[in-house]
């Protein structure tokens, strides 16, 4: 990316003051670390880690229309979803192939908030408008106009609950009140917030939807209350391990235009009984088992299993039976942890492969997912 394409988070000062290694991700240049990736991932599991994520997507579909125009749009049943709750669902192109993992929000009973992933926001945003041509329903890309922030970590409840307000009530009660996949309203030292609940590193976690102008105050309010609690600002390279141990799928790796939610082991989010761009292809797809499945893979040694290592059978052939997609040496659990496409017949718990770490093969085992799950 070239300078002037390049977008820039509204906290990029804050992250030069903290030290920041910075990296290009979706055409938005970010925070990859601030000193030690290793320390802050440890941070987020035992104490907390306070991320920018404002490269995140953020769509507003607005309108009597609009829970229709969501249910048609993806394939999961968002009229379902009650006011104050969210979902996590997908939005797949006509042949069933997925076109982004999606969290949305209701926020009223006709308005709701799609959050999409940095390097699909203009495919979502059209691919909404679009879909939604035939429902009374406003389709607007807020992204310009939302910064967001996420504390995760097993203090992140303690640290929301020290910063919020809320008029006539103690300031616990909002944190305690809200759910997990939850949202509301809520105010900062002053600053008003969309105040969510759902997270993308096995921990329990709040998101923080901001004005940009009030960004930098709420990164500072948070950041003095994460660090007084032993947590740390951490960056993209710790999420990544973080949401690889709790066996997360990222787009790009595990999901993508060539891949389906049953391949993904994301079946259970296909609403068939509905009307749904890609309906026909997937409930076609839904007849027979995949070709291939998403497993989760553990190695014995040190070297890690990286996105695009083959995996082999161990028939005397080392017949390759697949490929990994996302890989590190976890720095929680201390082994290698892996996710991987197999070919079905080979997607069983307990079963042992072995993959091609750069002409070496090593011995790695299915294991369920997810890897790592909280106390």
């Amino acid at each position: 990316m070239t300078a002037t394409t390049t977008q820039v988070s509204p906290l990029l000062d804050e992250h030069e003051i903290l030290g920041a290694s910075f990296t290009d991700f979706a055409g938005w240049q970010m925070p990859v670390k601030y000193g030690s990736e290793l320390a802050e991932h440890h941070a987020v599991r035992q104490s907390a880690g306070l991320f920018d994520i404002s490269h995140m997507g953020e769509i507003l579909v607005e309108g009597p229309g609009a829970a229709a125009a969501l249910d048609h749009a993806l394939v999961g049943e968002l009229s379902k979803v009650a006011v104050g709750r969210a979902k996590y669902s997908l939005m797949c192109d006509a042949s069933g192939g997925v076109l982004d993992d999606l969290v949305t929000y209701r926020l009223a009973d006709e308005r709701f908030l799609v959050v999409a992933n940095a390097a699909n926001t203009a495919t979502v945003v059209a691919e909404l408008t679009g879909r939604a041509r035939h429902f009374d329903a406003r389709v607007t890309d807020q992204s310009a106009r939302y910064a967001l922030i996420a504390v995760q970590g097993p203090a992140a409840r303690d640290i929301v609950e020290a910063v919020v307000r809320h008029a006539g009530t103690d300031r616990g009660d909002t944190v305690d009140a809200l759910k997990y996949y939850a949202v509301t309203t809520a105010d900062v030292a002053g600053i008003d917030v969309l105040l969510a609940r759902t997270g993308y590193t096995g921990e329990d976690g709040f998101e923080l939807y901001v004005a940009r102008a009030d960004a930098v105050r709420l990164w500072r309010v948070l950041l003095d209350a994460t660090t007084a609690r032993g947590g740390a600002a951490a960056g993209l390279a710790c999420r990544d391990t973080l949401r690889l141990e709790a066996g997360m799928p990222l787009y790009g790796h595990e999901l993508s235009t060539g891949t389906t939610p049953y391949e993904a082991g994301l079946g259970k989010l296909v609403r068939l009984s509905k009307d749904f761009v890609g309906r026909d292809a997937l409930a076609a797809i839904a007849e027979r088992p995949p070709a291939r499945t998403l497993v989760g893979l553990t190695g014995t040694g040190r070297r890690a299993a990286r996105a695009g290592y083959r995996v082999h059978a161990r028939d005397e052939a080392g017949t390759a039976v697949g490929v990994v997609t996302s890989g590190a040496l976890s720095p929680t659990l201390g082994y290698p942890v892996a996710m991987a496409y197999v070919a079905t017949e080979f997607a069983h718990p307990g079963i042992e492969l072995a993959v091609d770490l750069r002409g070496r093969k090593e011995l790695f085992q299915i294991t369920a997912l997810p890897f790592y799950r909280r106390p």
